[in-house]
């Protein structure tokens, strides 16, 4: 049984269906950016910025948005464990390749995200003020290749609709 009460699993369930759900549109959004359908393609990121804003009230109804300190410790360690327990066992667990290959490589991607999360850490407990905006930051990753040609770099899309 259960330590929390139902409504908080459903509020964490619910989550995590929003979540999975707009990087699938995000996936989606892609694939026909690649197929020269860019329209198809920003219609696709705009309901996963939707789904997106959904999975935060969501979990800030479920009483996971804590605070920057808890914020910052609670992506700490789900980094942490998912470089140390997840990822290695899934590799452990064996699979055809490129199925361990690509878990090696979301571990590559977890480490650096572990030292981005630790360099937020120790730049919020410095002092007061907000942390360092490093340019890359604007820039979502594979920015320049854009499936909808936005150079926004806004992973989400757009917030309105295509004219």
């Amino acid at each position: 049984m259960s330590r929390i009460p139902r409504f908080q699993e459903h509020l964490k369930t619910g989550f995590t269906a929003e979540a999975v759900s707009a990087a699938r549109c995000r996936a989606y959004a892609g694939s026909a950016g690649s197929e020269g359908k860019p329209n198809l393609a920003r219609r696709w990121l705009r309901l996963a910025a939707e789904k997106d804003r959904l999975a935060v009230q969501l979990l800030v109804a479920a009483e996971q948005v804590r605070g920057h300190d808890s914020n910052l410790g609670a992506a700490v360690a789900e980094e942490r464990y998912e470089n140390t327990v997840l990822y290695p066992k899934m590799i452990r667990d064996g699979g055809p390749e490129p199925v361990p290959e690509l878990f090696r490589q979301i571990i590559a991607a977890q480490t650096e995200h572990l030292r981005q999360l630790e360099n937020l850490r120790r730049e919020l407990n410095a002092g007061p003020r907000d942390v360092h905006l490093p340019p890359e930051v604007d820039q979502a990753p594979g920015a320049s290749s854009s499936p909808a040609g936005d150079s926004s770099g806004s992973a989400a899309g757009p917030s309105h609709p295509p004219a």
